[in-house]
């Protein structure tokens, strides 16, 4: 039946009001209500500002302004009662740029690999779209391209430098720095972690007594090298003695008189100290006669090597490892390095028997009656430290020997600087090893800092260690040269292409070494051997692991061997 108009007009409400009916379900007080939930933020009752804020960012996703991101709205926890639903999301429609734009790149060393960094879908002025990393013009003309997943903030993001493939790399796995054996019994396992915590303050220390003389430095070596007339560093037979702890008779001696609880050489020392930036092995023995404990090292212990590149990214291989080149193994690199340290000084100086520093006392271990050759320039002082703690009832102190090198006139003051003498060396900067080292021939004069800067990270131990010596022998200048060799196949002709001067106390402070670090933890090892039984200890870190472990040892341990690591990398020198 048909609807009159007349019956909806009847239908309609008799008050003035128009619209549908009224409720209070959802009023509180006349107001409207929304719901919220009880962990919400209350900040502000209305923003009008959130829409330019919560705009469409670079990365195609929705950024938010660094001021206002951890800002919220009354009710933000729930979804709008009062939000438009439209019928299709305008977040999905994107517009592709087909235009083929050409960027402009260029190209980093052998192969032409480009690396370029995308702000937008079709070129450099758009937006919108990933920051990719690529890859091209590789060897034979293939082209090949890596894109990164990662865009993060605004499209920007990209991958690190280099080492796409370091997640598929085998574990290396080294050899201890000494033999293990059955009847050692393990005491202690102590994390690097712990020992990077440890901290204890002490005074820069005190001079007991000095040995042996010095010859002044060449001055002419710091002077940049002429073009096309390189220096070749020469075989200067000298002799130098590096005895251990124990068999020092001055040790020996101030031992007897009580002079201090523990005693070492800085050599052994400066390992205990920089043992958290130590990756390969060495080993530390320590022995407890009663009150007394004497930190040594064995004949041919790796301590007495020179390490290469031990803490680049990308270190030497040994050649089961599959280097072919047996010049770089580890090995032959520290006899390599340690055959340069020992004549570099040597060239260095300028001998002259008429004009030397001389100590108070000579050389304790040269003997002219048995010996003919010439002694090189070297001083040994024995230096005391306290370690001692306040709640320590009885003082700890430690004597240290410590070597320098040569001594130079101060230009201002004319008084005597005394110096540390150490050598960097360059192998081959494009060899496998080398950690990204830049050309020394060429970026040396120009890039001066760049080269050190590369060196403190490939070579952080050895670094720490030269400047650790330095501190404690209380030397003005650590001297630092730099060798390479006359072709990168010759291993037996280095020359030398510069010399750099430090203050060693802020050299340590650019590598960020902490001296109060370094004595924490030797504080904390002495602590262990003076928890236990008179005896022979050794020191090992682990070739694989950042740990270091304590061994009890029988008595009579390491005293009849004569076979070491020393011996075996002659050998593979030999070959």
């Amino acid at each position: 039946m048909p609807i009159l108009l007349a019956d909806i007009v009847a239908t309609l409400p008799s008050d003035e009001s128009w619209g549908p009916s009224t409720t209070t379900d959802a009023l509180v007080d006349g107001v409207p209500y929304a719901p919220y939930s009880k962990g919400d933020k209350l900040g502000r009752m209305a923003d009008w500002t959130t829409e330019g804020k919560d705009r469409e960012g670079r990365g195609g996703r929705q950024q938010y302004n660094r001021n206002y991101k951890d800002q919220q709205v009354y009710g933000a926890g729930t979804s709008s009662l009062f939000a438009v639903q439209v019928a299709e999301d305008e977040s999905s429609f994107s517009v592709v740029d087909n235009t083929r734009t050409s960027t402009k790149s260029r190209g980093f060393g052998r192969g032409g690999a480009t690396f370029i960094r995308g702000r937008g879908r079709g070129g450099r002025d758009q937006r919108g779209g990933r920051g990719t990393f690529q890859r091209v013009g590789q060897r034979g003309g293939q082209q090949n391209a890596y894109y990164d997943n990662r865009g993060g903030r605004g499209g920007r993001g990209g991958r690190r430098f280099g080492g796409w493939k370091d997640y598929d790399k085998p574990q290396r796995n080294r050899d201890s720095s000494v033999n293990i054996k059955p009847d050692w019994q393990m005491l202690e396992e102590i994390d690097f972690n712990r020992l990077a915590k440890l901290n204890l303050e002490t005074s820069t220390g005190e001079d007991i007594d000095s040995y042996g003389f010095l010859y002044y430095y060449d001055r002419a070596f710091d002077r940049p090298p002429v073009k096309n007339n390189e220096r070749k560093l020469n075989v200067v037979d000298r002799v130098a003695y590096n005895v251990t702890t124990s068999q020092d008779p001055i040790i020996n001696e101030l031992a007897e008189k009580d002079e201090a609880t523990i005693f070492a050489t800085d050599n052994i020392l400066s390992m205990l100290m920089c043992a958290p930036r130590s990756v390969y092995s060495w080993d530390i023995v320590i022995t407890r006669n009663g009150n007394k404990i004497f930190l040594d090292k064995r004949d041919g212990s790796s301590l007495d090597m020179v390490s290469v590149n031990e803490n680049a990214a990308d270190a030497p291989l040994e050649a089961s490892e599959g280097n072919k080149d047996s010049i770089n193994f580890p090995g032959a690199l520290a006899l390599e390095a340690t055959f340069i340290n020992h004549n570099f000084v040597n060239q260095t100086v300028i001998e002259s028997d008429t004009s030397k520093y001389e100590m108070s006392h000579e050389n304790p271990f040269y003997n002219p009656s048995e010996e003919t050759e010439a002694l090189a320039s070297k001083a040994y002082k024995y230096r005391r430290f306290d370690l001692s703690l306040e709640k320590d009832e009885d003082p700890l102190h430690l004597i240290v020997r410590t070597e320098l090198d040569a001594v130079v006139k101060n230009n201002i003051s004319g008084e005597d600087q005394l110096l540390v003498i150490k050598a960097l060396n360059e192998f081959d900067h494009k060899a496998q090893g080398s950690g990204g080292a830049l050309d020394w021939r060429t970026k040396l004069t120009s890039q001066r800092g760049a080269v050190v800067a590369t060196e403190m990270k490939n070579n952080s131990c050895k670094l720490a260690r030269w400047t650790v010596q330095s501190i404690l022998a209380r030397a003005d200048v650590m001297k630092l040269g730099f060798v390479s060799r006359t072709t990168p196949k010759a291993a037996d002709r280095h020359v030398i292409l510069g010399v750099m001067g430090y203050d060693p106390r802020k050299f340590a402070e650019q590598m960020n070494l902490n001296l109060s670090n370094g004595w924490g933890i030797v504080r904390t090892i002495i602590d262990m051997v003076r928890g236990m039984k008179d005896g022979k200890y050794v020191l090992v870190k682990d070739p694989n692991k950042s740990l270091l472990r304590l061994y009890e040892v029988p008595a009579g341990t390491f005293e009849e061997e004569d076979d070491g690591p020393q011996e075996e990398i002659a050998e593979e020198g030999a070959e």
